[in-house]
């Protein structure tokens, strides 16, 4: 089957060369994929491409059209992952933090590694429980707020989608429901597609995932788990408090509902109780050393019931998910000389003064974020809207992430997703913090996409992150 991004490709040529023009429509998706011998479900990954690199806007009601075309020296903005734009000299899309001495820390842990012996045994295979040495090292990494995994509760993925993907295919059958905040991480809805879930966007506000939308949308159609942020949530850096927790936990219990915990981002926040903490009999937990050491090697954690061992490793082998033994030997020398605790305390005094940058920068906009992380959710000006914000941007060099790519439609609504949008938002009174931080946004349920753009802070050196943003500030100031 031939690859969305292909597709995607050569409708963005056309909107370049001029045979798609501004304003132009776009057959319904339906159309679209029988004309082109696609599934429906890749015409609207096409479809979300297009929106995701600025190129065309989706009207609920109405249809997807053109926007302008951008300039035509350069070409789409790629995803991450792939070839990047040769007009993007700073990707705000990619988020792998990394600090000063970051590599001289992690060159003195593998020196052991590269002796004859010790390497062998570190290229040799590995079970999806990993070595009795990983699981006591990351069960210490883990432990923190009154919390700490049992080291027979550790399993080892290649990374932390690796390990979304393993507990999800444990977990729902092909056809089943997953709850999710109603922006939820993007490659979440690529991980649902290819085990042949649904995601069912659930309402949120300034605590999180709402647990009467949980309940509701189970009385619905029964769900078979939840996959949730609750510690800097991505893309709006929302933490969840100790009621809202454990207001949650009573649901799922009743429900019997199974959680999967996205902790990826939550060693920046010192305080950020896991949830697993109040329903661990329920909750599993993904976690990783991506974001606290490197994204080139790397493993991905999870802590499950223990009951849930067998089950969630079975899927990690049967999907080729498992660890890497060198990777995972890496890490947990990384662990226990220190070298990830030093990393992680540099990273979040790291984070903390580009969030500060953010704040002094836009301080006249309406921003989301936590002092913690390193990420932040910019509520656009009218008239901007994510789509044409995402051009401009690209058109003077920089790549940010709109917000239509975090949004989860409800099944069989295409183009209705239920997340915030421009029209209810509120700022929550007596929040907007001390000068220097910045501030925090209140949600409310609507239709239509969020004209909002995820930055993300960590890839790019501080210098030209102020650059950026002056430009980015430049730009919300002025006209589509």
């Amino acid at each position: 089957m031939e690859d969305y991004r292909r597709i995607a490709d050569r409708l963005a040529e056309e909107i370049y060369s001029g045979r798609l023009k501004a304003g132009e429509r776009l057959p319904p998706q339906r159309v679209f994929a029988r004309r082109r011998h696609i599934a429906g479900s890749t015409a609207g990954r096409v479809y979300g491409e297009l929106v995701r690199r600025g190129l065309v806007v989706g009207e609920v009601g109405r249809g997807t059209f053109v926007r302008a075309a951008p300039p035509p020296s350069g070409r789409a903005l790629a995803e991450a992952t792939h070839d990047q734009d040769p007009r993007v000299k700073v990707n705000l899309e990619l988020n792998y933090p990394s600090v000063p001495g970051q590599s001289e820390l992690m060159a003195d842990g593998l020196a052991p590694l590269l002796r004859a012996d010790v390497l062998g045994d570190a290229t040799r295979t590995l079970p999806a429980t990993g070595t009795a040495a990983a699981r006591e090292a990351v069960a210490g990494l883990l432990a923190g707020c009154g919390w700490r995994p049992a080291p027979e509760q550790l399993l080892f993925a290649g990374n932390a989608r690796q390990a979304i993907a393993g507990v999800l295919a444990s977990l729902v059958r092909p056809g089943g429901r997953v709850g999710v905040e109603a922006l939820t991480y993007p490659l979440v809805k690529e991980i649902a597609e290819r085990i042949g879930c649904t995601l069912v966007p659930l309402a949120t506000d300034e605590e999180g995932l709402r647990p009467d939308a949980v309940a509701a949308a189970h009385r619905t159609a029964p769900l078979s788990a939840l996959y949730v942020q609750p510690t800097l949530h991505n893309p709006t850096g929302v933490t969840a408090g100790d009621r809202r927790k454990r207001e949650l936990a009573v649901v799922v219990r009743d429900l019997g509902l199974p959680v999967v915990e996205d902790r990826v981002w939550a060693f920046l926040h010192e305080q950020g109780v896991p949830f697993a903490a109040y329903a661990p009999e329920r909750v599993h937990v993904v976690d990783g050393l991506s974001k606290r050491v490197a994204p080139g090697l790397t493993v991905g954690f999870l802590v499950v019931p223990e009951e849930r061992v067998a089950a969630v490793g079975a899927a990690l082998r049967s999907g080729g998910w498992t660890a890497g033994r060198f990777a995972l030997e890496a890490g947990t020398r990384w662990i226990r000389d220190g070298t990830v605790e030093r990393l992680v305390g540099r990273k979040r005094v790291d984070a903390a003064r580009r969030q500060r940058v953010v704040a002094e920068l836009l301080d006249t906009f309406t921003v989301r974020a936590d002092p913690n992380a390193y990420h932040a959710w910019w509520e656009l000006p009218a008239p901007w809207r994510a789509d044409t914000f995402t051009a401009a941007a690209a058109a003077r060099g920089i790549a940010v992430t709109p917000g239509p790519a975090f949004v989860v439609e409800h099944a069989g609504q295409p183009g209705q997703p239920g997340q915030p949008g421009r029209s209810e938002r509120s700022e929550r009174s007596g929040q907007a913090g001390p000068p220097g931080r910045t501030r925090y946004v209140g949600y409310a349920r609507s239709q239509g996409a969020p004209d909002a753009v995820r930055l993300g802070l960590a890839s790019v050196p501080v210098p030209a992150l102020e650059q950026a943003l002056r430009t980015l500030r430049d730009v919300a100031r002025g006209r589509p």
